[in-house]
């Protein structure tokens, strides 16, 4: 049977109908299954799971498509009609978690007669009930409501104020110093000699990277690490506050131990088990490192005792160049954007065995690029690549589901929503859009699930990065690179370019772990400690974790986006990265072997969330995953760090 994908309006009127009408059917379609769930009607505990399955798969797909409109939707109208929407699915969602009478219906049905996947969405579903605090008085369960609903609320208006805080700086012209002659030239002066720059990504990473002049990094850094302040201030303040006494109320020891119980980390306890270890793993190869950087900066800045994050990628890439003869500017010269997207779609494809056709559908911007994942014949899903900036867009990179992927009864889609330049690109960009198209396959191919709760990426949420991390490493592959891309000559990437490259990437990289470890002990510690003083908090939580300082009295936690979603849960980048590095030893083969890459979709990818992550990874790679394969890609740090300068 053909499933039809979505098909999206043509025209105000009709997008502003799609972002309240359809939610609103929706809505009204779960109303009416749960009056029939309550109404005693439905004997077995399988027609009640089926039941509960219809509503699922209702929420999900109105809250999908109105998430996917509040972030990219080019009118702001728009937007705000779904944001309206959003919080009106997330607090029904709360509600059905609170309502005894639904509760019942699952708590007092047999589980006898069910298959296992029945049998596993009745534990999840037992357990949503009583994390949602159905099991709590009555005037304790409308404070739980009102909780969530405020938590919601403040996440929505926390990214908003992301999405819209986009900065600006001018700078003299000679600011521009050591820029690709490219953005210089897309950059130019106003009749006062000045240079505009804004905090969008195809300014801010070339910009940390390349410029020369330390004055215009250390502005157009400060400017972004002041996003959404002060507007997040209180926001952020308030969101603390109510998750901390949402956890308290629900019978938690904090926010921590209530993210954590539904996720492979297993408790709040173990995150901090889990930081000192990557704490003692990369300690002493960061320091090496920073004692590189600070003796480089020097060289520039004679009177410098101290590397910021401004400074950080551009000493970085300036070692690199001197050390191991990568110059950054000519890696770039290979990855022109119009090469880049067909390669990955080219390289994923013969990875996962799949076509991507294009096809002539209407989204909400003339910028998206929409494909139909066919295999076979048969097509799979549908995916829609929204790549570049533009004013009230989401300001980073992400895969958002659209349609939950139900087997016989719903297409899966999926969008990314990226901020990609339209020229060259950098290859921290190349390793990105890679990342990121590991959700999205990860969607679509984990999109034949007979349950939503399973559908797609819906595993643990400390697992959804690996399989996005693991396919970065094809961004690293001399073969890989060379199927694509191409500098102005035509030529692509040389193969010992790319090896310097890789062993380049080595020095740093403690580095990179200290700083990804600074943002996880601002999540978490943010939400165990809820400091009065945010900002000195968060700053001595960064000078004290990474020996790279942050450029003083700003406010990057206003902008930090991941502190809605992620929580306190921050490390799950790194715990994520121990199961990337340990599944990438399953390509024994090489990284395009056509029967280790189907034995990963089969057993890691497809399965969604339909069984634990642990298990997956075990399957795959016939053992437990372990520590050890990330320890020795760690380990490659320190080797680089004494390679004497050339």
């Amino acid at each position: 049977m053909s499933i039809e994908p979505l098909s999206f309006p043509t025209d105000a009127a009709g997008w502003a109908a799609f972002a309240t009408e359809r939610p609103a059917e929706r809505i009204a379609r779960v109303h009416e299954v749960d009056a029939r769930l309550k109404s005693g009607s439905v004997i077995s505990a399988r027609e009640r799971l089926a039941l509960w399955n219809d509503a699922e798969i209702a929420l999900q797909q109105a809250l999908s498509e109105a998430y996917v409109l509040s972030e990219a939707h080019p009118d702001a109208a728009v937007r705000e009609l779904a944001e309206t929407q959003v919080q009106a699915v997330e607090s029904l969602t709360s509600q059905r978690l609170l309502d005894r009478d639904l509760w019942a219906a699952f708590s007092e049905a047999s589980g006898d007669g069910l298959d296992p996947d029945e049998t596993r969405l009745l534990a999840h579903l037992l357990r949503d009930f009583r994390r949602g605090g159905v099991h709590l008085e009555a005037t304790e369960r409308e404070r739980a409501r009102w909780l969530a609903d405020r938590d919601t609320e403040l996440s929505l208006t926390f990214s908003r104020n992301i999405r819209d805080g986009r900065r600006e700086i001018t700078v003299p012209r000679s600011g521009l110093a050591g820029m690709p002659q490219d953005f210089v030239d897309a950059h130019p002066a106003d009749e006062n000699g000045m240079v505009t720059l804004s905090t969008d990504y195809p300014d801010l990473m070339p910009v940390r990277e390349y410029a020369t002049d330390r004055a215009t990094r250390h502005a157009l850094v400060g400017a972004y690490n002041d996003l959404a302040w002060p507007e997040n201030e209180p926001v952020l303040a308030e969101l603390l506050a109510v998750r901390a006494e949402r956890a308290a109320l629900l019978g938690y020891a904090d926010w921590a131990d209530f993210e954590t119980e539904t996720r492979m980390i297993g408790s709040g306890a173990e995150i901090r088990t889990f930081l000192a270890r990557l704490d003692e793993a990369s300690l002493a190869a960061a320091e090496a490192e920073y004692a590189v950087l600070v003796e480089r900066l020097q060289r520039d800045v004679p009177t410098a005792d101290v590397v910021t994050i401004a400074d950080f990628w551009h000493l970085l890439s300036t070692i690199k160049a001197e050390r191991f003869d990568v110059d950054p500017q000519l890696v770039r010269s290979y990855f022109p954007f119009d090469r880049v997207l067909p390669g990955v779609l080219d390289v994923t494809g013969r990875l996962m065995q799949v076509e991507y056709q294009p096809v002539d559908a209407d989204a909400w911007h003339d910028d998206v690029r929409s494909y139909d994942v066919v295999r076979d014949g048969v097509r799979l899903g549908r995916i829609h690549l929204d790549l570049h900036p533009r004013e009230g867009k989401f300001s980073h990179a992400a895969c958002f589901p659209i349609a939950p992927g139900i087997a016989d009864r719903v297409l899966p889609e999926a969008a990314l929503l990226c901020n990609f330049s339209r020229g060259l690109l950098e290859h921290d960009q190349v390793v990105t859009f890679f990342h990121e198209f590991g959700h999205l396959v990860h969607e679509i191919l984990g999109g034949r699930q007979r349950f939503a709760r399973f559908a797609g990426v819906q595993a643990e949420w400390d697992f959804v990065e690996a399989p996005s991390q693991l396919l970065e490493e094809w961004a690293w592959d001399p073969e890989v690179l060379a199927s694509f891309t191409a500098n102005a000559d035509g030529h692509p990437i040389p193969a010992d370019l790319v090896r310097r490259m890789r062993t380049a990437d080595a020095f740093g990289r403690a580095l990179e772990v200290r700083r990804q470890l600074g943002h996880a002990n601002v999540s978490y510690e943010l939400h165990i400690h809820r400091p009065a003083d945010l900002q000195a908090e968060v700053e001595r939580l960064y000078a004290s974790t990474s020996p790279v300082q942050p450029l003083p009295g700003l406010h990057p936690y206003a902008g930090f986006g991941h502190l809605t979603g992620y929580g306190a849960c921050y490390y799950t980048y790194q715990w994520s990265l121990v199961i990337a590095r340990d599944l990438l030893t399953g390509f024994a083969g090489g990284l395009m072997n056509e029967t280790d890459a189907s034995r990963y979709r089969h057993l890691v990818l497809e399965p969604g969330g339909s069984q634990d992550a642990k298990d997956l990874v075990e399957a795959f790679l016939g053992r437990p995953y372990s520590f050890e394969a990330y320890q020795e890609w760690l380990g490659e740090a320190s080797t680089e760090v004494a390679v004497p300068r050339t």
